[in-house]
């Protein structure tokens, strides 16, 4: 069963009732880390997902699908580009998404946004995350230190994977 998820605009990632964000320096250049975060099979270096796949065909712009399951397997999302932005002159690039669909109930609005540009000593990696529950979820207290706990892997599993280049 699918349950269709609520759109929303670029204000919600920072507004948003459960966020979390990433926001490091890695050391390969803005095109590297941009070609990481574009490319098919993206994320693969992430213990909390299963896999990423781009559905839509080449090249990728505002409108591109792709499709995400969730570590252990079981949470399949379906998400939809709003954003997409690249600027190759200043090697500044920003994309962001919006959930459309999953496979349980629960979430009313979930979506990342990520951004690299040039820093002194590398690449500024911000990475956004966003959401908001349907009905009644777990009092802050209680949801914080769990969606901390997940999200912290990500940004682990990111920097250990840059590290390699």
């Amino acid at each position: 069963m699918a349950y269709d998820l609520e759109s929303f605009d670029e204000p919600f990632y920072d507004a948003a009732s459960m966020r979390y964000e990433i926001d490091v320096t890695v050391p390969v250049s803005p095109e590297e880390a941009w070609a990481e975060f574009t490319r098919q099979n993206t994320l693969d270096w992430c213990r909390a997902l299963t896999s990423v796949d781009f559905t839509s065909e080449l090249p990728h712009h505002v409108g591109t699908t792709r499709s995400v399951v969730l570590a252990p397997g079981f949470i399949k999302m379906d998400e939809e580009f709003f954003i997409w932005d690249e600027d190759p002159a200043t090697s500044t690039y920003r994309h962001g998404f919006r959930g459309v669909r999953v496979n349980i109930p629960g979430l009313r609005k979930f979506g990342e946004y990520t951004e690299v540009s040039p820093a002194e000593h590398g690449t500024r990696l911000v990475w956004k995350f966003a959401m908001e529950l349907a009905g009644v979820g777990l009092p802050p207290a209680l949801s914080a230190p769990i969606a901390n706990a997940a999200f912290g892997t990500v940004r682990t599993d990111t920097i250990k994977h840059f590290a390699t280049f």
